[in-house]
């Protein structure tokens, strides 16, 4: 149903028919100035190297073969060094609009990949602390992936990394035993590598509360056991207010206790990208494409980071997936090059992973950056974020950059009610959509969805884009941008809070113009919402 695809398809059908080869890189897009045709092509272009024609002629040739009707075009014209621009005929909207109402909570579906399945891994922060904006840039861009996925047929498990068995944890667990012992009134030295938050202190406070001193001469793995739990609960718990839900939690433990970490050397040795230097274990990271070769087993007899890692991804792809998709922070660009050699190397194809690199968040209010917490006096959270502007206006502005661009957020443009606020400005489209539908509940018309009298310009610019969303969400799921998708959404509105100002939509002198113009904005509300969901995003009905 998507115009665009329809001429793009009957281009290539051309081509094919010509014998010309159809491996040529070329859009169709819609012009910004409608004189130039409601879609235009620079396929003519395209070819002139191929071909070694004139443009024109190019033009002229696939002009001459291109099937108007099917592609309900009443008109094409050739004009500058070789463009070719489309006019649509009036019918054209009608198979869109009934396309829209008939898939409704579908539409945008698609089941391109059907059959193949993605593992995302994005989160996975130490159980040792509360999610900060880092986190939570990873969870509303993860969480947007992978419902775009999903959406165009992909199977989809959303995975959070557990890494619960390095020094860490162990100082995690120091920290609660020594807080413990402190809080039954015994004074003990706090260690120097521990965690010295509130958040422990409270912990320990409860322990003694709920256990008395029972607790006293548990091991330290108790501690551990316990401390984990506690700390991924917490993560979970902000996680479920941010409206991130994950399917797996792996944990770094289990990988040592399945012997699963144990193997990659021997695994790798055999294969030859094992070698020896300076009593340290080093893997040939550089015969895949790394700038450097990595040490996987230190000269003390320690396993780096890296080692458990290459096991993990091991495991992921054992289980069957077709594409890995991990999703990290700033620091680690270095990261990238090697896992893709680990994948190589275990005899996997590079393209089966994708490691995302998201940029730092800064917070702006008043024209300042803001370090701390008004509330808590450290560190802005997830939680600190989403309770100061909530959860719909965080989800939409961490799905709305470009991971690789560094992201400011102002709080007091976040908060704010008015068209300068993109998620509201979005919201506000979708609540003016539902109140035009309730007016229109009470007037004796029937729905038409015939689109023949939507001849308004500002009419045919929104069914325009409306035609383009099934291809929009098609591109951020496979390019993983989600920042496409709002882009989308928010020149949406902008069409919709154009038509609604511009035309006349209940006009009871006129009830088949109304019909259809009242069919518009269901069109229009139904592609919102379907957009605003995949973003995690609530579709207000009333504002």
């Amino acid at each position: 149903m998507d115009i665009t695809m329809q001429i793009k398809q009957e281009l290539l059908d051309i081509l094919e028919s010509l014998n010309i080869n159809n491996d040529v890189n070329f859009i169709v897009e819609i012009p910004k100035d409608t004189s130039n045709g409601d879609y235009a092509t620079n396929i003519a272009l395209q070819l002139t190297k191929i071909l070694k024609r004139n443009p024109k002629d190019i033009a002229t040739l696939i002009v001459s073969n291109f099937n108007k009707e099917k592609c309900h075009i009443k008109k094409i014209e050739i004009a500058g060094p070789g463009f070719i621009n489309f006019f649509v005929s009036l019918d054209s909207f009608a198979p869109l609009i009934k396309h829209i109402i008939d898939q409704d909570e579908k539409f945008g579906q698609s089941d391109y990949g059907k059959g193949k399945s993605y593992d995302v891994e994005f989160v996975s922060a130490n159980p040792t602390g509360d999610l900060h904006l880092g986190h939570a840039w990873q969870a509303a861009l993860g969480d947007s992936i992978c419902n775009l996925l999903e959406c165009v047929g992909y199977k989809v498990t959303r995975e959070y990394y557990v890494n619960d068995a390095g020094v860490q944890i162990l100082n995690l667990s120091k920290s609660i035993y020594a807080r413990y012992q402190q809080a039954l009134g015994i004074n003990v030295t706090f260690p120097s590598d521990g965690y010295h938050g509130q958040d422990i202190i409270d912990f320990a406070n409860y322990l003694k509360n709920e256990y008395g001193d029972s607790l006293i001469s548990k091991p330290l793995t108790y501690f551990r056991e316990i401390g984990i739990k506690h700390e991924l609960d917490k993560i979970v718990t902000d996680l479920d207010y941010f409206r991130v839900h994950f399917d797996v939690f792996s944990h770094e433990i289990d990988l040592y206790e399945r012997g699963l970490v144990d193997k990659i050397i021997p695994t790798l040795e055999q294969k030859g990208y094992i070698y020896y230097k300076d009593n340290a274990t080093w893997f040939k990271t550089t015969l895949f494409g790394d700038d450097k070769d990595r040490v996987v087993k230190k000269s003390d007899g320690t396993y780096t980071y890296f080692l458990p890692d290459i096991a993990y991804h091991q495991d992921k792809l054992s289980r069957g997936y077709d594409y890995l998709v991990n999703i990290l922070g700033a620091d680690h660009h270095g990261y990238i090059h090697r896992m893709e050699a680990a994948i190589c190397a275990l005899g996997y194809q590079k393209e089966q992973i994708q490691i995302i690199i998201h940029q730092m968040v800064r917070l702006i209010k008043d024209g300042e950056e803001l370090k701390l917490s008004k509330r808590t006096g450290k560190a802005y959270t997830l939680k600190d974020l989403c309770d100061e502007i909530g959860v719909n206006a965080a989800r939409y502005q961490f799905a709305s950059k470009n991971p690789g661009s560094h992201m400011e957020i102002d709080i007091d443009l976040a908060i704010k009610q008015s068209n300068e606020n993109p998620v509201y400005y979005i919201q506000y489209a979708h609540a003016r959509c539902c109140s035009v539908i309730e007016n229109f509940k009470t007037l004796n018309i029937s729905d038409d969805y015939n689109g023949d009298l939507l001849t308004n310009q500002k009419e045919i610019n929104l069914l325009k884009h409306l035609g383009e969303f099934e291809h929009v969400i098609l591109d951020a799921a496979l390019n993983k941008a989600p920042y496409k998708l709002t882009n989308y959404l928010y020149n949406l509105a902008m069409l919709f809070h154009t038509f609604y100002n511009e035309c006349k939509i209940i006009d009871q002198e006129n009830s088949k113009l109304t019909a259809q113009r009242v069919v518009l904005v269901k069109i229009t509300r139904i592609t919102i919402r379907n957009g605003l969901k995949l973003i995690g995003v609530e579709a207000l009905n009333k504002m």
